[in-house]
């Protein structure tokens, strides 16, 4: 099976024009013909079955025989992460945590960040191939790159961690239980860890600091572990 996207459909719309370069994937890629049938989603948790029709220009006309609601998954996980020093490794960690599941990222510039320009049009790029091919209904929102001192200053609903490496502050393994159903925000730090003054004003807003084990991983490890942790806790989870 081959997932496209078309972000802008809904549940009553008949038809759809599919995106230019999903249209020449479909028909220059797949030869896909007139009357064969895909499945496409908008990103927001509608799938839906359609029928190849004629191309408008460089776009393909879909008629969609029936469009379904996938359900979301029964947590929210928002992850804030330093930007790797090698790019590279940053974009495995959203092509993963995409696969495994993840509600938003949010890049944020630390005072030990050795990179502090990202490439968002890139990023959303690979969030979207990472969806596709997991074939999921809904695409991780990619938000804007921001300091971490600005972002603490901001409010938030549910359970806040943060992974440090400082061994001087108590940590906590992840309380089960606080993974389930649950709305999760969690901070991982650049390879230079978070800086003390940064771990003590998030402690002081009220974030728990979260121990992944004894071992010290790199940034983008201990994003991944963590989305794997919190996807592994709510898998069949009934309340």
């Amino acid at each position: 099976m081959n997932l496209f996207y078309a972000p802008d459909f809904s549940l009553e719309d008949p038809s759809l024009l599919l995106p230019q370069q999903e249209s020449t994937h479909v028909s220059r890629v797949l030869r896909k013909k007139i009357g064969d049938q895909i499945h496409v989603t908008n990103g927001k948790g509608l799938l839906a079955l359609a029928e190849i029709g004629p191309s408008t220009g460089k776009e393909i006309q879909l008629k969609l025989i029936q469009v379904t609601v996938v359900a979301s998954k029964p947590y929210l996980l928002h992850l804030y992460v330093a930007p790797t020093k090698m790019n590279e490794r940053f974009e495995w960690f959203l092509e993963k945590a995409t696969e495994i599941g993840i509600s938003s990222i949010t890049p944020i510039i630390c005072e030990q960040s050795e990179r502090k320009a990202i490439k968002p049009e890139r990023y959303e790029k690979v969030l979207l191939s990472a969806m596709k091919q997991s074939l999921q209904s809904y695409l991780p929102l990619l938000k804007p790159a921001i300091s971490l001192n600005k972002l603490l200053d901001l409010p938030f609903n549910g359970h806040t961690y943060i992974a440090h490496c400082d061994p001087s502050k108590e940590k906590i393994g992840f309380n089960a239980q606080d993974l389930k159903k649950q709305t999760i925000h969690l901070l991982i730090g650049p390879e230079g860890d978070f800086s003390i003054s940064e771990i003590t004003k998030a402690l002081a807003m009220g974030f728990k600091a979260v121990s992944f084990g004894n071992t010290r991983l790199r940034t983008e490890t201990a994003a991944v572990y963590a989305t794997a942790s919190v996807a592994a806790q709510n898998e069949n989870y009934e309340s």
